[in-house]
């Protein structure tokens, strides 16, 4: 999250906003906690492929881009392992 020049509490925020917005594109039903951890968890996954390929997204933008991305990657796979 540093290399984002974003610091915790942001993070928490946008993490929260990207997981909401995941949740409503991929028409899951989560609760306000789980769009965070989704949106924290999925920027750092999502950044980290995105790094491998030579992409790199800085600033609350990106974060939020990233977030959205990584936790719409992970509601695809939790649905995926459930079936």
């Amino acid at each position: 999250m540093e290399n984002a020049g974003v610091g915790w509490i942001a993070a928490i925020i946008i993490g929260g906003i990207a997981g909401w917005l995941a949740e409503m594109f991929m028409k899951s039903q989560m609760g306000v906690f789980m769009n965070i951890v989704l949106g924290i968890v999925g920027a750092f996954v999502a950044n980290l492929l995105l790094n491998l390929i030579g992409v790199n997204l800085g600033g609350w933008v990106g974060y939020l881009i990233a977030g959205f991305i990584g936790a719409c990657v992970l509601i695809a796979v939790a649905r995926a392992i459930r079936r």
